[in-house]
């Protein structure tokens, strides 16, 4: 009977099994209740790969594409095939650099001069390796025998990065003759990677696309955001300037004390952004009367507000803040989303009739009370709160849906700003471990959420997929109107964000569904050394999330 073990499932029931059983041979039995592939499984909440051990009664769930565990299991093993196929086509010598996501898929840039046909071959290439079910093979590998293999290879960026890890082994993992490392776990073979497609941008890019969990059943046709995609671009040459092109470069500019000048760059750099965007609507005062700012959570929407005013003031224009919040419906017309809970972020939570009453009389010259919502009754109020627009003035309007026309259609285009903000971070861990916009977004707002609101980091963790939804649906469809996109990553941010992010990380109990995310996003942080805070000036973007802003925060 020591052979014989108790699992309990994700549905409420349970089993004994036998002692050893590899998680694949349950997945087995359970996969007719999934539509798609069974791809890893959770097992007391970490997340573990099909060839996994059962050694000990426990709790397992199981992951497909629908999940975004699982999903997130098949980008890496689908960025696997895409790295071996790229290199049996044009050579092992060739580079790939897996950068950014942008429109639903992955950003990579190769060493090689492509045309469509060499892309096509790529792609061919992919489904043949596909249709041979090679096995991603994990390995655990002595540090220093690694480090002199890639040394050999001549894959400085892996010697690079692991020259900082501190474990006597590693796990690297091994696909027919391609040894590489990947943070995070992989599928079983290329058998499970049935679905993707990829998207030419010359002279030397691939887009690497795949189904998402908001497009289970298709890839979602490809949408090139020029504008995004220059402003990476501009970054990513910028950082190249100043030497910093992955964690490696930016630990070693810390050890050799020049984190203090990296700081001052990087703030220097996005001011002058800054600035020029306030010097384009300088040129335009007498068109542009109302600015809208509008990104993702946790873009720093509100230190761009002030930041920006301050640069309109320098030039003599008088920008005045109005609020959206204050402009809720009352809660009992509040809409609802599919599980019939109060949707905030929907635009129509917003009284639009009368926002927009209020800009044309304010831009006709009329003066406006202003309401207040009081979120304890749920209703608007009416104080002796006034407002009226002198011929300086310009109104700033920073919100979730600022780049929807639907939210100000009363006032002609051409008298509108739009600006899109996003922390557009284009550091890499190395070649093929990118750091996603999304994971910075969500540590700000960690750490942010936890100094200011009260809101632990199980919490901020637990209503991160909603805040998603929400820009998939409010934010992300509109950001082609923008007429200028600012990008407010900081090149250094996640050496400061490491220090407030890690004690709420490590309050996640073993008993959450999160604790592994939560652990992963710990050994994430342990690439990064530290920066002590002090030099950060007081109104950097950056202070709006760890404190201390000139702005209020």
């Amino acid at each position: 009977m020591d052979n014989i073990i108790k699992v309990n499932f994700k549905d409420g029931s349970n089993r004994e099994i036998v002692k050893n059983i590899r998680c694949i041979e349950l997945a087995k039995e359970y996969q007719n209740q999934f539509r798609y592939d069974i791809i890893a499984a959770k097992m007391n909440n970490a997340i573990v790969e099909l060839n996994t051990k059962i050694t000990t009664s426990c709790n397992i769930e199981f992951l497909d594409l629908s999940n975004s565990d699982g999903n997130q299991v098949y980008i890496r093993g689908l960025k696997y095939l895409f790295i071996k196929a790229v290199k049996d086509v044009l050579g092992d010598n060739t580079k790939i650099v897996i950068e950014h996501s942008i429109d639903k898929g992955i950003y990579c840039e190769i060493s090689y001069s492509l045309t469509e046909e060499l892309v096509r071959a790529i792609e061919n290439k992919m489904k043949e390796l596909v249709l041979k079910n090679i096995s991603f093979e994990r390995l655990s590998v002595n540090r220093k025998e690694a480090i002199d293999y890639f040394k050999k290879s001549n894959r400085l960026d892996k010697v690079g990065i692991l020259n900082f890890m501190t474990q006597t082994n590693i796990t690297l993992y091994k696909f027919d003759n391609l040894y590489d490392y990947f943070f995070g776990e992989m599928p079983l073979s290329t058998s499970y990677i049935k679905m993707f497609e990829l998207t030419y941008i010359a002279p030397c890019g691939i887009v690497l696309r795949f189904p998402t969990i908001y497009s289970l059943d298709s890839i979602p046709k490809y949408v090139h955001h020029q504008k995004l995609f220059d402003v990476f671009r501009e970054y990513d040459e910028w950082c190249k300037i100043i030497g910093v092109d992955n964690v490696v470069d930016l630990n070693n500019k810390i050890i050799n004390n020049h984190s203090t000048d990296i700081i001052k760059i990087s703030e220097i750099n996005q001011n002058n952004k800054l600035n020029n965007i306030a010097e384009e609507i300088y040129k335009k005062k007498d068109i542009i009367k109302v600015i809208l700012i509008a990104g993702p959570s946790s873009s720093g929407k509100t230190t761009t507000a002030h930041k920006l005013s301050i640069y309109l003031k320098s030039k003599g224009l008088k920008p005045t803040a109005i609020g959206i919040d204050d402009y809720y419906v009352d809660r009992i017309n509040t809409p609802r989303d599919e599980n019939g809970e109060y949707d905030y972020e929907s635009l129509d939570a917003i009284d639009i009739k009368l926002f927009n009453n209020h800009l044309t009389n304010l831009l006709k010259g009329e003066e406006v009370v202003l309401p207040r919502f009081n979120f304890i009754t749920g209703e608007k109020e009416f104080t002796n709160k006034k407002m009226r627009l002198g011929s300086n003035d310009i109104l700033i309007i920073e919100g979730l849906h600022g780049l929807n026309e639907r939210l100000t259609l009363s006032i002609p285009r051409e008298n509108k700003y739009k600006i899109y903000i996003s922390p557009l971070t284009v550091l890499n861990i190395d070649n093929h471990n990118r750091i996603s916009t999304t994971l910075v977004r969500k540590l700000r707002r960690m750490v942010r959420d936890f100094k200011y609101r009260g809101i632990d980091a199980l919490a901020t963790m637990e209503q991160w997929q909603k805040v998603r939804a929400g820009e998939e649906k409010y934010v992300f469809p509109f950001q082609d109107d923008a007429d200028v996109i600012f990008n407010t990553a900081l090149i250094y941010e996640l050496s400061i964000l490491k220090i407030y992010a890690e004690p709420l990380l490590f309050s996640i109990s073993e008993e959450s569904i999160y604790y592994d995310e939560a652990r992963k996003i710990i050994k994430f942080l342990d690439n990064f050394l530290p920066i002590i805070p002090n030099d950060i000036p007081k109104d950097s973007i950056i202070r709006e999330f760890i404190g201390e802003s000139s702005f209020g925060k």
